[in-house]
């Protein structure tokens, strides 16, 4: 399939297949139903417990990404994963400002050794916004308010 998507696509260089939409042809040479269990396996974003969808990140060579408000995850106990439960999503917990607090795939270990450390960093710094002491049973927030499940 990738011969054909070269040739179709005219791609010439490396460059050009780096920079290649390959995922419309993919799909199209998996089929319906094929391409459902690709979409189910390895989804374009996941619903993070505030509600909201987040685009992950599929780079080459590293485990998908998932850069989401730190907010947005209370509640949530454990790593999301993908493959059936195979694949591990790397967190990177944004603060408030959108830049990166925490880069982790455990987040269990997270909320239990590094949360109340971060808490006391940014709750001075960003006081309007929620810093819990209780991130596992607190309500995960979005754009500064609570959502309702």
């Amino acid at each position: 399939w990738l011969r054909q998507a070269v040739i179709d696509l005219a791609l010439v260089s490396i460059e050009d297949l780096k920079s290649a939409p390959l995922l419309p042809t993919l799909q199209y040479q998996l089929g319906h139903d094929q391409s459902r269990t690709l979409d189910r396996l390895l989804p374009d974003s996941l619903e993070v417990p505030s509600g909201n969808r987040i685009t992950l990140d599929y780079s080459p060579d590293q485990p998908p990404i998932l850069a989401v408000r730190l907010q947005e995850m209370f509640s949530l106990h454990d790593t999301p994963r993908l493959a059936d439960g195979r694949i591990p999503v790397t967190l990177h917990l944004l603060g408030p400002n959108f830049r990166p607090v925490q880069v982790t795939s455990d987040l269990r270990s997270f909320w239990t050794n590094t949360y109340t450390q971060v808490r006391k960093d940014l709750r001075n710094r960003y006081p309007k916004h929620a810093w819990p002491e209780d991130p596992w049973t607190a309500t995960p927030e979005s754009k500064g308010r609570p959502q309702r499940p």
